[in-house]
């Protein structure tokens, strides 16, 4: 297993489509509020029109171990990697006028931490409660006792979940896809 939380190892097990996604597209983005990386409460349904919201397990810190076993988990391992690419891309969201956020229930003293020293322009979201496992029921896996969200990117358009990217792998790729798909397909209408 490798600590280095930048990269991604080879040999990676790619996960595979369970299935757990597929009710996603046409259902409405709930409006809720969750603690971000800013210090405040940001409401997802007051970040414009059109919002990318990549969900992510966890990220990795600088000095700590990865989970037991993370390595072998497919589609756990690149939440650095993922979030490092939408910044390193995120200048193109926003000539697009679309917002970025990630989410993963990671403590906002984490989230926070994790984006100043990162340097992630956008705001991470912590969804502690899983609030929105809970209303959208986003898919999950448990790992040394704690839940944690599955890789997934909703693109939401004025409310409505319009395109659901899953699994995502490799998730150090995710932005181009994202970006790829935003460019070709027209924004539906309201």
């Amino acid at each position: 297993m490798s600590a280095d939380y930048t990269g991604l190892p080879g040999g990676l097990p790619v996960p595979e489509d369970d299935g757990a996604a597929d009710h996603l597209p046409g259902v409405s983005f709930p409006a809720t509020a969750l603690p971000s990386s800013r210090g405040e409460e940001v409401d997802l349904s007051e970040l414009g029109d059109r919002l990318v919201v990549y969900v992510y397990p966890r990220t990795g810190t600088p000095g700590e171990p990865l989970p037991a076993g993370w390595d072998d988990i497919p589609g756990a391992r690149g939440c650095t990697p993922q979030a490092c690419a939408y910044r390193d891309a995120f200048g193109e969201f926003e000539a697009l006028g679309i917002s970025v956020v990630g989410i993963s229930t990671q403590t906002p003293d984490e989230q926070r931490e994790f984006a100043a020293r990162e340097r992630i322009p956008f705001p991470l979201l912590s969804d502690t409660d899983l609030r929105l496992r809970d209303s959208l029921r986003l898919p999950t896996f448990a790992v040394d006792g704690v839940t944690l969200y599955k890789r997934l990117t909703l693109i939401v358009e004025t409310g409505e979940i319009v395109k659901v990217f899953y699994p995502v792998f490799p998730p150090d790729r995710n932005a181009t896809e994202v970006l790829a798909w935003l460019r070709t397909t027209p924004s539906q209408p309201a």
